[in-house]
């Protein structure tokens, strides 16, 4: 691996001494949530979208997109497949599958309920794993950026492309994200390694929007529900935070219900629960699938604005919510 002068612009690698891998899913690396963006030349900065996290690969004969817990994604956007096609082969990709609106906004009401609707859908990358059959997870963030950047310079096919570095002020980058849309500002250390699975603090977000996720731990029924009871977790026991009514339009509703369908069970998991006149139906927490939602407002309204599955308890505690 050389590098002219240190400047990160005219970065050779030499890709034989990096060892071989099989193209394959590899758990994402994650980003630590924090209430300021570091500062500092050692820091790279990416837009952070509101989409669907994404692994996209391809080998000799095929492409593979994969959601960060190993679903397969290549039937629900044939479109990035397709375009997929056109990068080396034996190559992953790391990146955020995103829907435009009419206005050119990040949307992931969109994205989650309502694709057909969506302008375009578009794959971000901002990472490479694998490069021709060779494991860059240990290189430095600079050099597979660096890779990265070469391959799209390369290849330019929509609706695929790099999420590309931002290079300003904490404070512009913050302003420039509110204004369009953008879920926050993601920071990285310039020398971190890939380390899959992990949230080591060597990538940070700082998040635009304050809004806080929770786990569902009930709902009150009606229509198929009328509220979803959302809780965190504190020294083990799951502990009541909010009701949810607001965002919850009517497709909403039975697409929840439906998700919710195989975890009723009679007693609510949530401790200090507000005493309700309906009895409340309860979701297990049990199962290695918990759900969440978001509750934007700050103590304000409770609106609902996405549902993800998959997180862990410990990822839910007021006010430090990590999330993806």
């Amino acid at each position: 691996m050389l590098i002219d002068s240190g400047a990160i612009a005219t970065v050779k690698l030499n890709f034989n001494a990096l060892p071989p891998i099989k193209l394959r899913f590899i758990e994402p690396m994650y980003a630590r949530l924090v209430n300021e963006l570091p500062q500092g030349r050692e820091w790279l900065y990416e837009v952070k979208f509101d989409g669907y996290r994404c692994l996209a690969g391809k080998d000799a004969s095929a492409v593979t997109l994969w959601s960060r817990r190993e679903n397969l994604f290549t039937k629900q956007f044939p479109q990035i497949a397709q375009a997929c096609e056109r990068l080396p082969p034996n190559t992953l990709f790391d990146g955020e599958i995103v829907a435009l609106d009419e206005t050119g906004r990040v949307s992931f009401n969109l994205l989650q309920h309502h694709r057909s609707k969506a302008q375009t859908l578009v794959f971000y990358a901002f990472d490479v794993l694998i490069y021709r059959g060779q494991s860059i997870l240990k290189v430095p963030l600079y050099f597979r950026r660096e890779v990265l950047r070469r391959i799209f310079e390369d290849i330019k096919v929509a609706p695929i492309g790099m999420s590309e570095n931002i290079e300003a002020a904490p404070t512009d980058m913050i302003r420039v994200a509110k204004e369009f849309g953008f879920e926050g500002i993601v920071a990285k250390r310039k020398d971190s390694v890939y380390e899959s699975g992990k949230r080591t603090g060597a990538w940070v977000k700082y998040k635009v929007n304050r809004g806080q996720e929770f786990v569902i731990g009930g709902y009150t029924p009606g229509n198929p529900i009328d509220a979803l009871i959302v809780g965190y977790y504190e020294g083990g026991r799951l502990l009541y935070a909010a009701k949810v009514r607001n965002g919850f339009v009517p497709q909403l509703r039975r697409d929840v219900a439906n998700k919710l369908k195989g975890l009723k069970i009679d007693n609510l998991p949530i401790c200090e629960s507000t005493r309700e006149e309906t009895y409340p139906v309860g979701v297990d927490q049990g199962r290695d699938e918990r759900l969440c939602v978001a509750q934007t407002g700050a103590g304000r309204t409770n609106r609902l604005h996405r549902m993800d599955a998959g997180w862990s308890p410990e990822a839910f505690k007021l006010c430090g919510a990590e999330g993806r």
